[in-house]
Formats: C-alpha cells, structure tokens, sequence
C-alpha cells in the first residue's frame, strides 16, 4: 500500500462512528448484569440482612470470603433472627466475581454493584472488612477513596440473580421479580416482563402450598 492509499484509509475512517473513548475521562456503559464489587444491604428500618449463615463463604470457588456468625444481643439486635455476621470479609485479589455467593445467600444480604475500577497501593486494602462493605443508612454502597465510582454504578445490583430467581418456573411468568432495594426502591420490569406486581398466581398443580 502506497502513501495515497494509506491516506485514504484515513481520511475514510475520519468521519466514521468511533468505537473507542477516552478512557478513563470518559468510560462505557455498564451492561445491567455486570458483576462488580460486592455490597451488604440492610433492611428499611436499618437492620442488616446478613444472618451469618456462611453459605457465601461455603459456595464461593476462590474461597475468597470470610464469615463468622455470632448471636445477636437481645437488647440490641444487628439482623433479624438468632445470629448476624460479626465477621464479614472479602479478598477481591483473589475474587472472580462468578456471583455464586449472591445465589445462595437466603436473604439477598449480599449483591454486586457495578464498580470494577479499584486499585490499591496495599495489598491489606485489597480484603474489604464489613465496615466497608455495609451500606449506609440510605442504602447507598459506602465510596472509598481507592474506588472510582461513576454515575449508574450502584444500581441495579446483581440484577441477574433477582430475574432468574425462580428458577424458569412457568408460574412466575410476567410477574416483577425484583425485590425492594433500600433507597432504590422497587426497580421497573425488564421488556419480557409483564410489570404487574400484584398479579395473583393460581395455585400449583400440585397442591403444595408455598
């Protein structure tokens, strides 16, 4: 190829759509279901979901969670029920984000926001501790100052699990799956879904009662 032809190809090219940004000024956007860094949610009245039952650590793959249950006191419970997570840690050197242990937590206590962007200049910041994980009071994930947050990055978490939680059972069809988010609220249905929360199910088949 030429010079003529070389210039060409760029004069060509100048006046097509670009597919690149200037990153990290300006970044894409997220897909709904990305996976980032991990958040625990509380409750409306502040409580916190997390019961310290431990299945996240048991399912994750890269054994990168850590948890230790304790009682809660009597007079001043953390979470609802006998126990909360007095311990709660998170390796992200060694996290794959496969979401698995936002699958098995039994109170949705755990999920992912969009955040990947966070770099450290020690290797002790790279474990988050439960303070830095709980959301605050208005169920916002808490920015640390090594994190680099953007407009959009803290909605929508682990929006995956919450759609297929029913595991494709017919009799979800068209219903809102999504549960209430502290200070997001109830987020709108996806185009396949029918967006009526208050549809009635008919009873199962079988007779079972849920």
């Amino acid at each position: 190829m030429g010079y003529f032809d070389g210039f060409k190809v760029t004069f060509r090219t100048m006046f097509e759509k670009r597919v690149t940004v200037e990153y990290p000024d300006v970044k894409r956007p997220k897909p709904e279901r990305f996976h980032g860094r991990h958040v625990l949610n509380r409750y409306e009245d502040g409580m916190e979901k997390c019961i310290g039952c431990e299945l996240c650590a048991g399912v994750c793959p890269a054994r990168c969670i850590y948890v230790r249950g304790a009682d809660n006191p009597p007079d001043a419970p953390v979470s609802p029920g006998e126990r909360f997570g007095f311990v709660y840690e998170i390796n992200f050197l060694r996290c794959i984000h496969c979401d698995l242990c936002v699958e098995a937590c039994p109170t949705e206590a755990i999920t992912e926001s969009k955040l990947f962007e966070f770099s450290f200049t020690d290797r002790k910041d790279a474990i988050y501790t439960k303070d830095e994980l709980v959301v605050g009071d208005d169920g916002k994930p808490q920015k640390l100052p090594w994190e680099d947050w953007r407009e959009g990055d803290d909605i929508h978490t682990s929006a995956w699990v919450r759609a297929t939680a029913p595991s494709g059972n017919a009799r979800y069809e068209g219903r809102v799956q999504w549960s209430g988010e502290l200070g997001y609220g109830v987020r709108p249905p996806e185009p396949a879904q029918a967006g009526d929360a208050q549809a009635v199910l008919p009873p199962p088949a079988d007779g079972t009662v849920e």
